[in-house]
């Protein structure tokens, strides 16, 4: 007994560990405000042919839970608000809604999430106050029937539940909504449940084209960095500063081990003729994007390398919402489930989203490190970039393609490269307190390839540069220490 239980050791540890390299998760929301839409199980199909495992509807519509009954798609449901009152006041009613709109369903229909209110602070309705006492009244039905500890509850946030934004550093939540926000932040770290956020860059652009440029709102690598001046973090695109703004306010609370999960991203493929920046392009190079920068397990500049799941919005168009003209139009598909665009869903395509252009040497830069530079500078600045910087620095270790020559400004001009292309070849990202400088000349040599970004300007490129060869993906990179930990654990037993 003794023997099987010392055997089984390793093969625990290996799984535990297998848990925290799932890598960021990639969902879409199924909005159906229009009434030219397919039939649930059409769009279950759809779903599944797009290989999408996570999907975000925003009630418990019967029909739509069992059209993905048996498909491996996890469902995230909602409570609407026009609901909270009645599951706020009397149990009863929330053991009657889960006994007839999940149990019957459950888990042939893989619900693993129940928002109890949507972006409530922005309710016509005040029904703030309703929130927790629904969410406690959703978790006492699901610990009643057994389920408490398999599907999670939370409840969706707009970015307006902050008072202050920016710099990132400096994040807020509004004072107003204390009397209902603690008691639910304390709910989510009891339950272990994530903090739900609705993020859109494309309306900081839209509402301030003079403070925030188009390419930062897109991810391109083209945009102007920004800094923040508390922290000196370093931020190439909004979505990354609006995360780490919510996390920054969360943090004030003494709330920061809460995990952010964004329910709503998205840009919009059509628009009013002021509505500029609302075009398919915008739309399409915004998703490739996104989807790119969360299956890299990017992280953002305060939690780097972090996983972040993130849901797109909307799988499509909505044609009986209220509003301005793109409020009608962020969806990914037509009604007959053609693509209004195509988008690489597993957001690892090695070609330009806009032009299928190639990048070459001929329109590159590079980062390598400064020939005024001090010995410990360079030192300082290698050992940030491969730690806090997040660069997998394998590639300079022994016996690897890019040790040799074994000198610090080689091996701090490969880490400064890979830093400045992870963040778009931005050139705040060479600077490295001015150990880092820019060149036109490809410094790979034999074996050891420097990652290059493109920068011709006819090229209209605005997405990420995919990673080379010479970095592999995270997933790939967490494996490898799991591996690793799992010979250790092994060898111990074996002592």
């Amino acid at each position: 007994m003794a023997g099987r239980l010392v055997l089984a050791l390793p093969v625990l540890l290996f799984l535990v560990l297998v848990g925290h390299c799932r890598g960021g998760k990639i969902g879409v929301c199924y909005g159906r405000n229009a009434d030219d839409l397919p039939a649930p199980d059409k769009v279950a199909q759809l779903i599944q042919q797009q290989s999408i495992k996570y999907v975000r509807i925003y009630d418990t519509n019967i029909d739509v839970i069992k059209a993905f009954a048996n498909t491996g798609v996890e469902l995230m449901v909602g409570v609407p608000n026009s609901d909270l009152l009645a599951f706020s006041q009397y149990q009863s009613n929330v053991d009657t809604w889960l006994k007839n709109s999940i149990l019957p369903y459950y888990p042939a229909t893989m619900i693993t999430y129940i928002t109890v209110g949507a972006e409530v602070t922005e309710s016509p309705v005040n029904v703030s106050a309703l929130v927790v006492p629904a969410m406690r009244n959703v978790h006492t039905a699901l610990k009643k029937a057994g389920l408490h500890k398999k599907i999670t509850i939370s409840s969706t946030h707009s970015l307006g539940i902050l008072s202050r934004s920016f710099p990132p550093s400096a994040g807020a939540f509004n004072s107003s909504y204390a009397y209902f926000l603690k008691p639910m932040l304390e709910f989510l770290v009891e339950k272990q449940a994530p903090f739900m956020v609705d993020l859109y860059p494309y309306y900081a652009y839209q509402n301030s084209p003079s403070n925030v440029s188009l390419n930062y709102a897109l991810f391109s690598p083209q945009s102007q960095a920004v800094i923040d001046p508390n922290t000196g973090l370093v931020y190439t695109n909004m979505f990354d500063a609006q995360v780490d703004s919510i996390f920054f306010a969360l943090m004030a609370l003494n709330f920061k081990t809460l995990k952010i999960m964004v329910t709503e991203s998205g840009w919009p493929n059509k628009g009013a003729t002021k509505e500029t920046g609302a075009t398919p392009e915008n739309a399409q190079t915004y998703n490739t994007n996104l989807i790119r920068h969360v299956v890299n397990d990017s992280g953002t500049p305060a939690k780097p390398g972090e996983e972040i799941d993130v849901y797109i919005f909307s799988l499509f168009n909505e044609n009986r919402k209220p509003g301005i003209e793109s409020e009608r139009n962020w969806g990914l598909y037509f009604p007959d489930q053609s693509s209004i665009y195509s988008l690489d869903w597993t957001g690892r395509g090695n070609v330009d989203v806009m032009t299928g252009a190639n990048i070459t040497s001929a329109n590159a830069t590079w980062c390598i490190a400064s020939a005024n530079a001090s010995e410990t500078d360079l030192q300082n600045a290698l050992n940030w970039a491969c730690g806090p910087g997040n660069v997998d620095c394998s590639a300079i270790q022994p016996s690897q393609p890019c040790y040799q020559p074994d000198t610090l400004a080689s091996h701090a001009s490969y880490a400064f490269n890979s830093y400045y292309q992870q963040n778009g070849a931005n050139v705040v990202a060479c600077d490295f307190g001015g150990a880092g400088v820019r060149t036109t000349k490809d410094p790979s040599y034999d074996t050891c390839v420097y990652l290059a970004a493109g920068k011709m300007s006819t090229m209209n490129s605005t997405s990420l540069p995919a990673r080379s060869g010479s970095s592999p993906h995270p997933s790939v990179k967490c494996f490898t220490s799991l591996l690793f930990m799992l010979a250790i654990a092994i060898a111990a037993v074996m002592l």
